[in-house]
């Protein structure tokens, strides 16, 4: 799991860091206010924020939390707090948070909630599989998707590629008998705005690494897998 620590206290960040690394978590940063909690989240993406509710500056970490819960609800929240009383409980179930730890840490009950949120985001990985049927999608020139691996092969060799790559091949393997227009696969593919030049970058690549007709666009149909005739 990728992590993010917002707490504004030095001593208790660092002690945080050291132990999640130490346990093989990724920390992706610490920050101390609100406001980098939102910028770092929507750069990042973290699939954990550990976030302090009592922030220096002008953004809580409850408020952080709401907006963060907004802009990518799949991202779990745990909050760090000496209190426990009605309105920390509130505000955590406002922002929709995984859970929250007391302060002072203890060991324990940090390593134990990280392990619930894997254990849940694991789950979701399953479950978003079992929404894709398994089946091989024969392509042009002899390549096939294997939608259950998501993964490209060339005869029986796979073709390794980005993960943004295997994406749109995805994509446009499960829209196989329509083309798609490029904001609309802009939309699904990235979480941030990205420009046309993007995309086109990446069905460059994508050709470069496989077959030209592997991807076929049309001006004004958009994108389309090639499909072995």
């Amino acid at each position: 799991m990728k992590i993010l620590i917002v707490e504004d206290e030095i001593i208790p960040a660092n002690y945080l860091k050291k132990l999640l690394e130490f346990e093989g978590y990724e920390v992706l940063e610490s920050v101390e206010t609100g406001a980098d909690a939102i910028r770092i989240a929507k750069q990042e993406n973290p699939d954990v924020i550990l976030m302090d509710v009592m922030l220096e500056d002008n953004i809580s970490g409850c408020d952080a939390a709401l907006e963060i819960s907004r802009y990518n609800p799949k991202i779990l929240i745990v909050f760090l707090t000496a209190y426990s009383d009605k309105e920390m409980i509130d505000f955590a179930v406002d922002s929709k948070a995984f859970g929250y730890l007391l302060k002072p840490y203890r060991d324990k009950e940090i390593l134990a909630t990280l392990a619930l949120a894997q254990s849940h985001i694991n789950d979701l990985l399953l479950n978003t599989k079992k929404n894709f049927p398994s089946t091989i999608v024969r392509l042009i020139g002899d390549y096939s998707f294997h939608t259950d691996k998501h993964a490209l092969f060339h005869h029986s060799k796979k073709v390794y590629l980005g993960s943004k790559a295997l994406n749109l091949i995805a994509l446009l393997c499960k829209n196989k008998h329509c083309s798609l227009q490029a904001e609309a696969i802009l939309d699904t593919l990235w979480e941030r705005p990205m420009s046309l030049q993007a995309l086109r970058s990446l069905v460059y690549r994508i050709r470069k690494a496989t077959t030209p007709e592997i991807i076929l666009n049309n001006s004004k149909t958009g994108y389309q897998i090639g499909l072995k005739i």
